[in-house]
C-alpha cells in the first residue's frame, strides 16, 4: 500500500509537517517571552495549555455535541448550495437572457457579509437554526455560482461546433461537452465554497447559536478564558481542512481525464 504513494506527496507532507512544526515553536518562543512588538503575546496561552485543554475537551460530551452541530449544519447548507450553485451557474453560462437576469441580485447580494445577515435572517426564518443554516448557505452558493459560471464560459468554442457539425442535440452539447468542461472550475468553486461555509457558519453559530464551534470559541471569550478560544480557532481550521479536502477527493474521480490529457 505504501509503494503507491508518489515521493512527491511524501515530500509535500514533509515539508507541510515542518512548516507547522516551526509555526508551534516559534508560537512558544512567543509565548514565553512575552513578546510584544504590534503583537502583544503577553495573554496569549501556550501551545501546551492549548494542548491540554484540547485534550481535557475532547473526553467530554458537550464539545463533541458542539462540533457536530456545527457539521450538521454545514452539510445541510451546503448541499442545498451545490444543487442550486451548479445549476444557476449552467443556466446562466448557456443563456444570455437568465444571466441578465440574475447577475444584479448576485453582484448586490454577494459583497454583504455574513455578519450583516443575521438580524434580517432571525426575522425572517422560524427558528435560530434556520437562520444559521440560510447564512451558512449564502456563504456558499456565490462561489459554486460564480465559478460554475466562469467553467462554462470557458468551454472552447470549436469543441462545441464539432460536435454539432456530427448532429449533435442543444443537450447532447450541454452533457457532453459543456459539464465536462466546466468541470475542474466547477470543483474549484466547491472547494472554495467548503471554505466560505465555515466562515459564515461561525458567524452565525457567534451571534445566535446556543450550540456549535463557533459558539464554543466565542463563549470561551466571554468567560476570559484565553485557551479555549486557541482550541476552538484550532478545531475551526481543522475542520475546515478537512471539509475542503473531502470535497476535493470527491470531485477528483471527475477529473481523471485532465490527466490522461496531460
Amino acid at each position: 500500500m505504501f509503494s503507491r504513494i508518489s515521493p512527491d506527496l511524501l515530500q509535500n507532507a514533509g515539508i507541510a509537517l515542518v512548516s507547522l512544526s516551526i509555526g508551534v515553536v516559534l508560537w512558544h518562543i512567543a509565548t514565553a517571552t512575552n513578546l510584544d512588538f504590534y503583537i502583544n503575546f503577553s495573554n496569549v496561552p501556550a501551545p501546551l495549555k492549548v494542548f491540554t485543554a484540547f485534550i481535557a475537551h475532547i473526553q467530554t460530551e458537550i464539545f463533541w455535541t458542539h462540533i457536530g452541530v456545527s457539521m450538521r449544519r454545514i452539510l445541510i447548507s451546503y448541499s442545498f448550495a451545490v444543487v442550486l450553485g451548479i445549476g444557476i451557474g449552467l443556466i446562466m453560462g448557456r443563456s444570455r437572457i437568465a444571466r441578465a437576469f440574475v447577475m444584479p441580485y448576485i453582484e448586490v447580494i454577494r459583497p454583504i457579509p455574513a455578519v450583516a445577515w443575521i438580524p434580517l435572517a432571525i426575522l425572517m426564518w422560524p427558528t435560530e437554526e434556520s437562520s444559521i443554516i440560510y447564512i451558512t448557505f449564502l456563504g456558499a452558493l456565490f462561489p459554486i455560482v460564480l465559478n460554475t459560471l466562469h467553467g462554462v464560459e470557458q468551454t472552447p468554442e470549436v469543441l462545441v461546433r464539432a460536435v454539432q457539425s456530427l448532429g449533435a442535440s442543444r443537450m447532447d452539447v450541454f452533457r457532453h461537452v459543456v459539464i465536462p468542461a466546466a468541470l475542474p472550475s466547477i470543483a474549484a468553486g466547491l472547494a472554495i465554497g467548503m471554505g466560505v461555509s465555515w466562515f459564515s457558519l461561525l458567524a452565525g453559530e457567534i451571534i445566535s447559536g446556543q450550540y456549535g464551534i463557533g459558539y464554543f470559541t466565542w463563549n470561551a471569550y466571554s468567560l476570559i478564558n484565553y485557551q479555549d478560544i486557541v482550541v476552538g480557532m484550532l478545531v475551526i481550521g481543522g475542520l475546515g481542512t478537512a471539509s475542503t479536502a473531502a470535497v476535493k477527493l470527491a470531485t477528483a474521480p471527475m477529473l481523471k481525464w485532465q490527466k490522461r490529457a496531460r
